[in-house]
C-alpha cells in the first residue's frame, strides 16, 4: 500500500469486502462495529444531541459538538459537518425526521451500533479511540477505513484482521454459499490489491 500510494496526504487504508448476502433481504443485512486496536488515524469530530442534563458530561469526555435543538435546525438546513452522531434516547422522537439527511450518510444514530445511548461519555471514548461502524451497501460490500498509509504493516495486519474477524461473526444464517466472496484493499486514490479471500475466512 505504502509503494502504490500516489498521494502527498496521509492517506485511509480501506477495505472493501464482498459479501454472499442479499442486502435486499432483511435478515441478510450485515452491520455492526468493531474497535480497531491501532484506531484509524482520523481524529473523528462526534456531535452529542442530548438534553441540557448531559451536556457538561458529553463536552468533558470530548463530544466537538453539543446541544440538541440549534443542531437539529442545522441538519435539516443540510449541515452534516461531523463523522459520528452520538443521541441519547429521550430525544430521539425528536430527531427521528432527520433520517431522511442522515440515513444515506449512515450518520443516524442507532441502539445497534451504540450511538444511541445515555453514557454518552463511554460512546465518546469508543469513537474516539478507534471504534467504527460497518453496513453493508446495495451492492453486497463492506468499505471501511481501517488505517492510513503511515501506519506501519503490523498494524494494517492486526486492524483488517479485527474487522474481518467482526464481519466473519456476523454471518446471516440465511446466506448460501460462500461467505467471503472477494476482499480488496487499497489507499486513497491507488489501484486495489486484491486479498486471498479463501485464507482470510479461515
Amino acid at each position: 500500500m505504502q509503494k502504490l500510494n500516489c498521494t502527498k496526504f496521509d492517506s485511509s487504508v480501506d477495505l472493501h469486502i464482498r459479501l454472499g448476502v442479499d442486502p435486499k433481504k432483511a435478515d441478510q443485512q450485515v452491520r455492526g462495529t468493531v474497535s480497531l486496536p491501532h484506531g484509524t488515524g482520523k481524529t473523528k469530530r462526534v456531535l452529542v444531541l442530548c438534553p441540557p442534563e448531559k451536556v457538561a458530561e458529553a463536552t468533558a469526555a470530548g463530544a466537538d459538538y453539543v446541544g440538541l435543538e440549534e443542531f437539529v435546525t442545522k441538519i435539516e438546513g443540510g449541515w452534516v459537518d461531523v463523522d459520528v452522531i452520538i443521541a441519547t434516547p429521550s430525544v430521539m422522537p425528536k430527531i427521528g425526521k432527520l433520517g431522511k439527511v442522515l440515513g444515506p450518510r449512515n450518520l443516524m444514530p442507532n441502539p445497534k451500533t451504540g450511538t444511541v445511548t445515555n453514557d454518552v461519555a463511554a460512546a465518546i471514548n469508543e469513537v474516539k479511540g478507534g471504534k467504527i461502524a460497518f453496513k453493508v451497501d446495495k451492492a453486497g460490500i463492506v468499505h471501511a477505513s481501517i488505517g492510513r498509509v503511515s501506519f506501519d504493516a503490523k498494524k494494517i495486519a492486526e486492524n483488517s484482521h479485527e474487522l474481518l474477524s467482526a464481519i466473519l461473526k456476523l454471518k446471516p444464517s440465511s446466506s448460501k454459499g460462500t461467505y467471503l466472496r472477494a476482499v480488496s484493499m487499497a489507499t486513497t486514490m491507488s489501484p486495489g490489491i486484491t486479498l486471498d479471500a479463501k485464507a482470510l475466512s479461515n
